[in-house]
């Protein structure tokens, strides 16, 4: 199976997420399981594929809050041998996420700036001014510099980013293959593109699971990106 491509399960509750990541088979051996699917099983679910299923599963938390809290969270958080966690990737979130994880397999990804924001987001929600790109790019170096195992950001930050020094992972959502609906997302660019850039992993879940066929659309994109 190739890891590269992470399917969301954005989807209602376990029995949902579990009746998909069946349908796909083999094809898929990493999952995203996010908020939306928190309080409809997403731990359980989580658990499952990981422990009775062999996949690799990828909890998007997105946590943030004070030090002492995001380290006893994400402390909990790693006693289910889950592979990757989201945190914003402001370095006090990051060091304490770090220090939580400490002695286990779980990953720390670090938000920089969400795909589905532009630059008037940011405005409203008082945010730093200045280029977009730049701010994501900045944000991922910062993360780096607190010890985050990688980043989340769009596609388009993905080679600036890959550039850095001390560059680890980088995970792309905001994937979308030629000719999908954009959804939420703003920031967005194809499968390929986003390998070719420097990503790691795409995560992509609309695309796929509101396929007719799931399984078809995902091994698509598989063979757009082992193209790369």
């Amino acid at each position: 199976m190739d890891d590269r491509l992470i399917v969301a399960l954005d989807v209602p509750n376990a029995l949902a997420g579990l009746d998909l990541a069946e349908r796909l088979g083999d094809a898929v051996g990493f999952y995203k399981v996010g908020l939306g699917m928190l309080t409809g099983g997403g731990l359980a679910l989580a658990n499952e594929l990981k422990q009775d299923h062999g996949k690799r599963v990828f909890l998007d938390m997105k946590l943030f809050d004070i030090g002492a809290t995001i380290e006893a969270a994400v402390r909990g958080l790693a006693q289910f041998d889950l592979d990757f966690l989201t945190v914003h990737g402001d370095p006090h979130v990051v060091r304490a996420a770090k220090e939580g994880a400490a002695g286990s397999n779980l990953k720390i990804l670090g938000v920089t700036v969400l795909t589905s924001l532009e630059r008037a987001d940011l405005d409203a929600g008082l945010m730093q001014a200045g280029d977009v790109h730049a701010i994501t790019v900045e944000r991922a170096a910062r993360a780096f510099e607190a010890g985050a195992d990688g980043v989340i950001c769009s596609p388009r930050e993905a080679q600036a980013i890959r550039a850095l020094p001390g560059s680890r992972l980088i995970v792309t959502p905001g994937v979308r293959p030629a000719g999908a609906a954009l959804g939420d997302q703003k920031r967005v660019e194809t499968p390929a593109s986003a390998i070719a850039a420097g990503a790691d992993h795409i995560v992509v879940g609309r695309p796929v699971w509101q396929a007719h066929d799931p399984r078809a659309a995902a091994e698509a994109i598989l063979a757009e990106i082992r193209t790369h």
